[in-house]
């Protein structure tokens, strides 16, 4: 049995985010007795992995009710309201909400009169929760969220439908957040949203992301290091690529929301940059960084793909000198566009990953390489492993203060860590 709420958290980073602000919620409503399943529906191969991790639960908790959220729930409540397993179907935004986890909470079995499927059209929604927590993570490193929700529509992409349209916290907030994370001992916070360069669009003056990095920077001196999560490189605004350019405190990593290295197929995804805007912004980027690094996002097998198309994205691995890739094999996602168009054989899909991931291999021990002998300030995680500016991993053989910032000279390579 379970006596207090239990969590288990599915897809991104604002997933795990959340799932925090819903343990404080459950925890005010008095819930008991309850696992909650925290879903992602980037992927077909995600919702696969909720049934399954649903059904498991199960098993493991026979009396448990199981509640289930997250963006896959919002996308196909359907689907899980035909699980037996399943007692709850709650939204995105109702799993944010006090007033759900009260409902939920009440009578002897906590089920009181709410009903079965509380998922709301999300498109109705203007406003973000990211008032309700400050931060989570590790004990060095915290994640704020600043947006949320997504104005495009690549035609893979389900998103959207799961998150509802691009909205921004004030940047008011979001600072006091920072500074409050930082009187707790945090030394680096990271800004993350599922848009994050849409972020101010729906403010007053309509603000870019540039200017909060700006404001958080100039407000909170005692930040010894702001780091920005996933971004769409066209939307980089002046006021960002000045704060990359002058603002040490500012790491350099940045991860970029690429999908594709050939313009037809970029533009079969409804992307908003072709191929050579993505070379240029890293370009540039290095320019005014020379020590900066980029992660990508790259789809294998989108439809329609050729052997030529993928080539492409196979050589923008080096022309934009990405290090961290995070290659996603493609999927149809139901009631998305791309889902109709002619698909790729899924062996083909499945080695054209295998290469993109040998590329990002490759291009990680370069990276390593170029580090040894170097001297780097490193967060560190746990007193044996931290991370450099860049986001490598380090490995050391004594312990050190823990959550603090050391500096130390890298003398080897362990797979893909440093040793210092």
């Amino acid at each position: 049995m379970v006596d207090v709420p239990k969590f288990t958290t599915l897809g991104c980073r604002l997933n795990a985010y959340e799932t925090h602000a819903m343990e404080e919620l459950s925890r005010q409503a008095g819930l008991s007795n309850a696992h909650v399943v925290n879903t992602c529906a980037v992927t077909a191969e995600a919702v696969r992995k909720a049934r399954q991790e649903i059904r498991r639960i199960r098993r493991e908790n026979p009396d448990a009710k199981i509640i289930v959220t997250g963006c896959a729930a919002q996308t196909e409540p359907e689907t899980f309201a035909e699980m037996e397993e399943v007692d709850h179907i709650i939204g995105n935004t109702e799993k944010m909400q006090a007033e759900t986890w009260n409902g939920l909470a009440k009578g002897p079995n906590f089920i009181g009169e709410t009903e079965r499927v509380q998922v709301d059209d999300i498109m109705s929604v203007t406003e973000t929760a990211g008032h309700l927590i400050d931060g989570f993570g590790t004990r060095s490193r915290a994640y704020v969220q600043v947006q949320n929700g997504c104005d495009h529509r690549c035609t893979f992409c389900i998103i959207p439908f799961g998150r509802g349209n691009s909205r921004s916290v004030p940047a008011g907030v979001v600072v006091d957040q920072i500074k409050r994370l930082v009187d707790r001992g945090y030394n680096e916070v990271v800004l993350t949203g599922v848009d994050l360069t849409s972020w101010g669009a729906d403010l007053p003056a309509t603000p870019k992301l540039g200017d909060l990095v700006l404001r958080i920077l100039k407000l909170v001196p005692d930040l010894p290091r702001l780091r920005i999560s996933s971004i769409d490189s066209i939307e980089v605004d002046e006021a960002l690529m000045q704060a990359i350019a002058t603002e040490p405190r500012l790491m350099p990593h940045l991860h970029l929301s690429l999908q594709h290295g050939d313009d037809l197929i970029l533009k079969r995804m409804k992307r908003r940059h072709l191929r050579d805007d993505a070379i240029r912004f890293t370009e540039e980027a290095l320019k005014l960084r020379p020590e900066m690094t980029f992660g990508a996002d790259i789809i294998a097998g989108f439809p329609t793909e050729s052997n030529a198309h993928f080539e492409n994205s196979l050589k923008l691995v080096d022309d934009c000198q990405l290090t961290w890739l995070h290659v996603f094999p493609y999927s149809p996602r139901q009631g998305t566009p791309a889902a109709r168009m002619p698909q790729v054989n899924g062996k083909a899909i499945k080695e054209r990953a295998a290469r993109l991931r040998d590329a990002g291999d490759r291009r990680v021990q370069l990276h390593l390489a170029a580090q040894m002998g170097r001297e780097h300030s490193i967060l560190l995680e746990n007193p044996r492993m931290g991370r450099t500016e860049q986001f490598t991993e380090v490995l050391f053989d004594t312990d050190q203060p823990e959550s603090q910032i050391v500096r130390a000279m890298i003398r080897g390579i362990d797979g893909d860590k440093l040793l210092a």
